[in-house]
């Protein structure tokens, strides 16, 4: 019965000492938090910027963003740069260049609703493929409407019409959706 006894205990440590051993896992990709996005458009032909503002200090939940959209001109070009941060943490965290780092795995969609605008892309990942953090954004009439712009992590790059800005078939996850008040004039 010693025996039996014995050979259990050891059983039971080496099956604790093993088990006590595993590493916690590893996240790929652990969701990173953005609490500040930006759309700076610039006039091609110079001038004074025009920001574009989503500011959510708290992140998910508790107080709403603020949010401040654009006044454009008509039939004009503008060189657009989004920048995202997180700024709960100390020092804040850059999270377009974490983009950059990871440019195969995102990409932003520019959905003009009501407002006469269209976004192209200025920049590419290793595959020739769209990101969206540098961008064209060119005016045409007067009009008033919204600029949605979503950031998605793990589109479909390759599927039809992605590479030129259509979400439809995308697939993925979207790290950030903001809808931007914008008026042409």
């Amino acid at each position: 019965m010693k025996a039996f006894s014995f050979n259990y205990i050891v059983v039971f440590v080496v099956v604790i000492f093993f088990s006590s051993c595993d590493k916690d896992p590893v996240i790929p990709n652990e969701e990173e938090l953005i609490t500040t996005f930006l759309y700076v458009l610039t006039p091609a032909g110079g001038g004074t910027p025009v920001i574009m503002n989503f500011n959510d200090p708290d992140g998910d939940g508790g107080l709403a963003p603020m949010i401040s959209g654009g006044v454009l001109q008509s039939n004009m070009s503008y060189t657009g740069l989004i920048n995202l941060t997180n700024t709960s943490v100390n020092p804040w965290v850059d999270i377009t260049e974490e983009v950059r780092e990871e440019a195969t795995d995102h990409q932003f969609f520019f959905i003009p609703e009501n407002v006469n605008l269209q976004v192209t892309y200025d920049d590419t990942d290793t595959n020739a493929n769209p990101i969206g953090i540098a961008t064209t954004l060119i005016t045409t009439n007067p009009s008033e409407g919204q600029l949605k712009i979503i950031l998605r992590h793990l589109p479909n790059k390759t599927a039809a019409g992605v590479n030129t800005g259509n979400i439809q078939n995308a697939g993925g996850e979207t790290d950030i959706e903001v809808i931007f008040p914008v008026r042409i004039q």
